[in-house]
């Protein structure tokens, strides 16, 4: 006779006894919050922003008998994770706490003298992702800002980095495109934590009024570790970021996606965001063959259709020894060479999100003309290794 297990037992089984890091909010939890005691805080965080063991830290705050929780503030997305890319994200009532949620991606992304009054400490407490484009660390970086022109302290509760501490790839951002989609003066993945982030950019005043800074740094989490190695159960960052193997292919794509107009795919909408690449009438067969003969290591690609679109469905780990940053230039290349004219013919407004994610408008003419993916790889060169020196003085693990 065969016995049927329970899927909820299946999922408890795949669980660690326990995990290999302590985040941040660990480390003040076994502190009894002694950095917060009598103070009345404001925290910035979302549905990320859990204990080791799933708790929510606005409810630990919440509940802790030192510890005055008065106010919240949300990043996109909203405090629950569920607001749409770029949507409008409303003030509301918390149903865990009761408090205020503050929305830092709607009429603001910069707290307020008035919704800063009444705390004593400002702390933050999110799961980032460490690819540059996404919007969290530009929201702390706002409110770092803010807590410096009002002489608040702040406190960042440190998290893994989920693509390791190691990896530093990809362009640069030029000062004329910075933006909330790129606030920081970082390569696109720039293996940093969000702790040593915060010291980073303050130290150099990238935050604009510096700020009294201090991280609560984890216990357990080193350079090698990408997430699958932390232990730790994954919370969805994002809708489009619903898990841990998400996050390189956001990696991998995330530019060639944002080039918004050229009719191009990348998986949004389906069960495998951010795994695909295609454009809308695409051979797929030859776009898949330009990938494969262009040798990238650690990278599988098979041909896909979907609707009106073709293209490569990507296999890829964490730990894939792949430039991320760099597949997004094949992409983008084998796009434009099976393309009828260029990807960017539709891309004539200066602002455009693309050149804001990128960090310069140079990829169109090079891109255009044919230069190798390998050469416009080489030319980040100079900036990454800049940014791996500049960095050090700011590491914690």
């Amino acid at each position: 006779m065969m016995f049927r297990i329970p899927a909820f037992l299946l999922s408890i089984a795949v669980l660690p006894l326990h995990a290999a890091v302590e985040l941040g909010i660990d480390v003040l939890k076994a502190q009894d919050f002694a950095p917060l005691a009598g103070k009345r805080v404001g925290l910035v965080t979302n549905q990320t922003g859990v204990d080791s063991a799933g708790t929510k830290t606005r409810v630990l705050l919440r509940k802790a008998q030192n510890v005055r929780l008065v106010a919240l503030y949300s990043p996109e997305h909203g405090i629950d994770g569920t607001v749409g890319a770029g949507k409008y994200v409303a003030s509301r009532k918390d149903a865990a706490t009761g408090l205020t949620v503050h929305s830092l991606y709607g009429p603001t992304r910069k707290p307020t003298p008035e919704m800063l009054q009444g705390i004593d400490v400002l702390v933050y407490d999110m799961q980032d992702i460490g690819v540059r484009s996404y919007t969290y660390v530009s929201t702390m970086a706002k409110c770092m800002e803010a807590c410096g022109e009002q002489r608040i302290p702040f406190i960042v509760l440190d998290r893994p980095n989920p693509l390791g501490g190691q990896r530093v790839e990809g362009p640069g951002i030029e000062d004329k495109w910075k933006s909330f989609v790129g606030q920081l003066p970082v390569p696109y993945l720039h293996g940093m934590t969000v702790g040593e982030l915060a010291k980073m950019a303050n130290a150099h005043g990238w935050a604009g009024s510096r700020c009294q800074l201090t991280v609560v740094p984890m216990q357990g989490w080193s350079r090698d570790m990408t997430w699958n190695r932390t232990g730790l159960r994954w919370v969805q960052t994002s809708p489009n970021i619903p898990r841990a193997t998400s996050v390189p292919y956001y990696a991998a794509t995330s530019i060639f996606g944002s080039l918004e107009g050229a009719a191009l795919d990348v998986g949004i909408g389906t069960g495998e965001p951010f795994q695909m690449a295609g454009k809308c009438g695409l051979d797929s067969v030859a776009f898949v063959r330009e990938l494969r003969a262009a040798g990238l290591h650690g990278v599988g690609v098979e041909p896909y259709h979907r609707q009106e679109f073709g293209g490569a469905r990507l296999s890829l780990t964490a730990d894939s020894d792949a430039n991320l940053a760099a597949l997004n230039i094949h992409l983008l290349s084998a796009a434009q060479k099976y393309s009828r004219g260029s990807i960017f013919a539709r891309y004539r407004d200066p602002d455009d999100i693309f050149w804001k994610v990128y960090g310069s408008t140079s990829i169109r003419p090079q891109i255009e003309k044919g230069v190798s993916p390998a050469a416009i790889v080489a030319s980040w060169q100079p900036v990454v290794s800049r940014f791996k020196s500049a960095r050090q003085p700011y590491l914690i693990y």
